[in-house]
């Protein structure tokens, strides 16, 4: 049986171990609250850091299709280069070719006039009754006609050559300028594909250093709840064996005190059967402790 003073203690006990139970349980749920959140904004980072990691692969799949395309139209644009020199390779030599052969005094015989001629002075020979003499100084001038219009073909030749030459190189220069302006577009393109693709990594490996010290600060909080968890645990476990002991010493008094009043009850009774046996009168509470008994 405990004494008053014991009993006083114990409720020391039990108020300050309860004030501190729920001090901790106060402690430990604003721990879990402060985890809980910085999981969640980990959570909302990660599908961040997962949406621009997507963004970069699909970045970095345009931008190396478009460098092979450059790739592709450079060497293409290469060959046409190759192309172009040897046409206007060509084209200075049939101009060299043509300044030879241009006469010197600067005028340009008609292939065909000089064709015409020569046909007007066979025909002469042909038709007419010539002297030996005459048509000898007419075929030598005729050779010397011949001499001409094969120079003056040959010239004719190099011009047209030349001309045709120079509209081959020059629809050729377009095609390469075409293919300049498709390369510089696409680099252009690639290139601004390639600076987002570097500034969203840039963001990701903040993020990802922002992750790594949410990761840091969870583990943290794990590790204080299980810090403080112990000490909770004893002190519900010393709590609840106050209580206990408290209550078994209540349930005695309970159980004391029942007993001293079924024992003044047996008392009362054995008098009330006294005055039975005597024949004096009842009261009420006498009425009511027969009653008891038979009860």
């Amino acid at each position: 049986m405990l004494t008053p003073q014991e009993k006083q203690q114990i409720k020391v006990q039990i108020d300050a171990l309860q004030k501190d139970i729920k001090e901790l349980k106060s402690t430990l749920n604003q721990i879990d609250e402060q985890k809980e959140k910085v999981f969640a904004d980990r959570k909302t980072l990660g599908r961040q850091i997962a949406t621009s990691i997507k963004e970069i692969k699909q970045l970095r799949h345009e931008r190396d299709s478009l460098t092979a395309e450059v790739k592709t139209a450079k060497e293409e644009r290469a060959k046409l280069a190759a192309v172009i020199k040897e046409k206007i390779d060509a084209f200075k030599k049939i101009h060299g070719e043509k300044k030879q052969a241009e006469p010197k005094n600067g005028v340009r015989e008609s292939p065909g006039k000089l064709r015409q001629e020569i046909e007007r002075m066979e025909y002469k020979i042909e038709t007419e009754g010539l002297s030996f003499d005459k048509e000898q100084k007419l075929m030598k001038i005729i050779n010397a006609m011949k001499k001409r219009l094969k120079e003056a073909e040959a010239l004719s030749g190099a011009y047209g050559e030349a001309r045709e030459l120079s509209r081959e190189i020059d629809k050729l220069k377009n095609a390469a300028d075409e293919f300049h302006a498709k390369i510089q577009e696409k680099a252009k393109v690639s290139q601004e594909k390639h600076e987002k693709l570097m500034e969203i990594s840039k963001k990701v490996d903040e993020w990802k250093k922002q992750e790594e010290e949410m990761n840091k600060q969870i583990e943290a909080k794990k590790k204080e709840i299980d810090e403080k968890c112990p000490p909770l645990d004893e002190k519900i476990k010393q709590y609840s064996e106050l209580k206990l002991k408290i209550g078994e010493e209540v349930k005695e008094e309970k159980l004391r005190t029942v007993e001293q009043k079924k024992k003044k009850l047996s008392e009362l009774q054995q008098e009330v059967q006294e005055k039975l046996r005597k024949g004096e009168k009842l009261t009420t509470q006498d009425l009511l402790i027969m009653q008891s008994i038979d009860e």
